[in-house]
């Protein structure tokens, strides 16, 4: 008869597959179970696999039988300590993800395949304890020595290979190991994205500077929103925040929202702390460099780490401050996954660690004004630009009946020239990529459809083709109607493509400039565009949001907003904000030097009540009437929200799984003024490469009550057996489309 109780040493582990439970193994044959540790990385037989799973329990007792041992230890070394094993369940819980999914989800690509962590190790030169009590001018008559000794007591560890780029010999180093005052460490090597610069100059901080880091009291938890206009001097305080980390011998975690800001945000960073060791996280990485950088950040090795959405779960053992640059963007929450929100976890980060957390916006989301605005978290603000910047001059342009030139009015085009003959720079701001969004036959009305979306396929006159912008289908452009054959095939709408063809045909004695992603696939290419633009040269720069924020171009005096309305009219209710967001974001690229900024911002309806509260009053009052409208609509922030997604290649599979999980969850918790249901509907985008597309949408007035509902109706749903349907809850969920 079978046990249905072993007697053990059993290993517990989070296994990279989608179910929500752990997974019970014996230790792998021939090792010691004194040599495991929680944290360490496996290899394991899965269902026929072999995959990279995380020890996170050892314990004498399992309910099941017949355990098969798991087949070895990738390495000895703890990737994931206590707090960081403690964030990721967490993030199980709170987004409702398989435990084995999130941490795959926290490991760099190499790692997740199971590269060994000592394949990148460097040699790392450390102070003794004797060493670490000796003044730094304890060896002056033996000056190389000393010039070692004062860059260990003052700058941290060192790498091998960067003691040879300081120039350090090799004698320096032994005389010193002979004395007992320093030893070698291995370690990962910290990659250099960029070379270090020169010391920058540090400029004095004004008076709202200065008062918001007095605010912030590094030795225990806070959460801040600094709500900054444009230029008003934000990153001063990031850096003066991370000076006062670096002093107290911690590390400082940067996010910022988009691959395109990290190379700028670097330079900045480097040159005003050119011996620290920084680590970058993002996905333009290549596999190793994303290891090195993990694992330096991870053993403590970097000072200062900057990344992208998924650095947020990267274990910190020195963590001292979170800061999160332009919070408000929408690219902190992963759309498929794990559905995390980077800046949601940096304040459960700060919070588990006991250290700051400060997050940056001159926009901020209205998740984050109304923690603000409750008490909840503290409301700091910078309402002056910084040195002699004045706030720019916006104006209406109306385009309604009026005769325009590829989108563009007579009256902004002549501003555009006007600028660009006072040797000054104009940014053009269309959010359309492509030449066209849409190719029409004027004699039957064929549209270019995709045809595994819902969506109208992207005219690239450029490259000849028609491309979805959703799943990436592409056709040739055709020169004739395929239903009629007719030769009227008209191009609708415009997109930066059509727009840069005008611009550069009316202003060809100056460059222009087009960033969107179509010209910044390759790595370093957005840094490598806007380098003339940075140079001060006259020129023209248009682009989508790629344009709109972090980037500090003082020579851009005029910046034009070629169609304002497109997201007042949204049936995303979120999508107001946004516009609002954006067009704030992208105003503010004018006038942050010494010149004069304007603004003129085309619209169709420029007597649009957000759009005139936005423009007359400025974000701030039109955030606070969105809020005031989103408590009457009993929507986010004011209550939780959650979905419930399913997608099929058969629409009616995905509906119904919906509909059976909304009378599964009404059984449990009735509708109710708490708690209320609606769906399924279709999502905004309702097919998307071959699958349609549905959600059912949960709201309650607290998370409280949402959390456990959500526990059940995923054991329910784990139950479906229809293995082309997929399902996910998406927590807080900022998507409709």
């Amino acid at each position: 008869m079978q046990e249905s109780v072993q007697q053990r040493v059993i290993l517990r582990l989070a296994v990279p597959v989608p179910l929500r439970r752990l997974f019970d193994y014996l230790p792998p044959e021939g090792l010691s179970p004194e040599l495991l540790q929680p944290g360490q990385r496996l290899w394991v037989p899965f269902a026929g696999r072999k995959l990279v799973a995380v020890l996170l329990e050892i314990v004498q007792e399992s309910p099941h039988t017949g355990l098969k041992p798991a087949l070895g230890l990738v390495d000895s070394q703890v990737l994931f300590g206590h707090d960081s094993r403690k964030l990721l369940a967490w993030i199980a819980d709170y987004y409702q993800a398989p435990l084995g999914e999130v941490y795959a989800t926290a490991l760099p690509v190499a790692l997740r395949k199971g590269k060994p962590a000592d394949h990148w190790a460097e040699q790392w030169l450390q102070l003794t304890i004797e060493g670490k009590g000796l003044p730094e001018s304890a060896l002056a008559r033996a000056p190389k020595q000393q010039a070692l000794l004062q860059v260990l007591l003052r700058d941290g560890k060192q790498s091998r290979t960067h003691l040879k780029t300081l120039g350090h010999n090799p004698t320096a180093i032994r005389a010193l190991q002979d004395r007992g005052l320093v030893e070698w460490e291995s370690g990962p090597t910290v990659p250099s994205p960029l070379p270090a610069a020169e010391r920058a100059p540090v400029p004095e901080l004004n008076s709202e500077q200065q008062q918001v880091l007095e605010a912030i009291d590094g030795s225990c938890f806070s959460a801040s929103l600094l709500e900054g206009t444009t230029g008003s001097g934000k990153t001063e305080v990031y850096l003066r925040l991370i000076q006062q980390v670096l002093d107290s011998g911690r590390q400082a975690l940067l996010l910022v929202p988009e691959i395109g800001l990290t190379p700028q945000t670097l330079r900045r960073i480097t040159s005003r702390f050119p011996t620290r060791s920084i680590a970058a996280l993002h996905s333009g990485l290549a596999d190793g460099e994303r290891a090195q950088s993990w694992l330096a950040a991870a053993g403590g090795q970097a000072d200062i780490v900057i990344g992208t959405r998924s650095v947020i779960m990267t274990p910190l053992p020195r963590l001292g401050v979170v800061i999160v640059d332009e919070e408000h963007d929408a690219s902190f929450k992963q759309q498929d996954g794990v559905r995390y929100s980077a800046r949601d976890l940096a304040v459960v980060l700060g919070r588990n660690a006991n250290v700051p957390v400060l997050l940056g916006s001159a926009t901020p989301s209205l998740e984050t004004l109304h923690n603000a605005l409750s008490g909840r978290y503290q409301h700091l603000r910078m309402r002056h630009r910084a040195g002699d910047a004045k706030p720019p001059q916006i104006h209406v342009v109306p385009t309604l009946r009026e005769p325009l030139e590829e989108g563009f009015s007579p009256q902004v085009l002549r501003h555009i020239g006007d600028t660009l003959m006072r040797g000054e720079q104009a940014l053009v701001f269309i959010n359309r990529r492509g030449f066209a969004p849409a190719l029409s036959c004027d004699d039957c009305g064929w549209l270019a459809d995709c045809p595994h979306c819902s969506s109208k396929l992207t005219m690239h006159r450029r490259q000849r083709q028609l491309r979805c912008h959703h799943c990436d289908y592409r056709r040739p452009l055709v020169d004739s109607c395929p239903q009629c054959h007719s030769h009227s095939i008209s191009a609708l709408g415009g997109g930066t493509e059509r727009s840069e063809e005008l611009l550069a045909r009316r202003f060809g004695e100056y460059p222009v400039i087009r960033v969107d992603r179509d010209t910044t696939a390759s790595k370093q290419a957005l840094d490598k565009l806007l380098a003339p633009a940075r140079e001060g040269k006259p020129c023209l720069l248009l682009g989508t949001q790629m344009l709109a924020k972090g980037h500090h171009l003082p020579r851009v005096t005029l910046v034009v907003i070629q169609d304002a309305d497109g997201g007042l009219f949204s049936a995303d209710f979120r999508a107001p904000e946004r516009t609002g967001q954006l067009l704030e974001q992208v105003a503010g690229r004018a006038g942050r030097g010494s010149l004069s900024g304007r603004v003129l911002v085309q619209s169709r309806f420029p007597e649009h009540p957000l759009l005139q509260l936005l423009l007359e009053k400025g974000y701030g009052a039109f955030a606070r009437q969105l809020l005031r409208d989103r408590a009457v609509a009993q929507l986010p922030p004011v209550n939780a929200m959650a979905l419930l997604r399913a997608e099929c290649e058969e629409p009616r599979w995905a509906e119904e799984f919906l509909h059976n999980a909304r009378l599964f969850m009404q059984s449990l918790v009735p509708p109710s003024p708490q708690i209320q249901y609606l769906g399924p509907v279709p999502a905004l985008l309702e097919r998307k490469s071959g699958r349609f597309r549905f959600y059912l949408q949960v709201t309650a007035q607290s998370r409280a009550q949402l959390q456990p509902l959500l526990a059940r109706v995923c054991a329910w749903a784990e139950g479906n057996k229809n293995r082309r349907l997929r399902w996910a809850v998406d927590m807080d969920a900022q998507e409709l489309s």
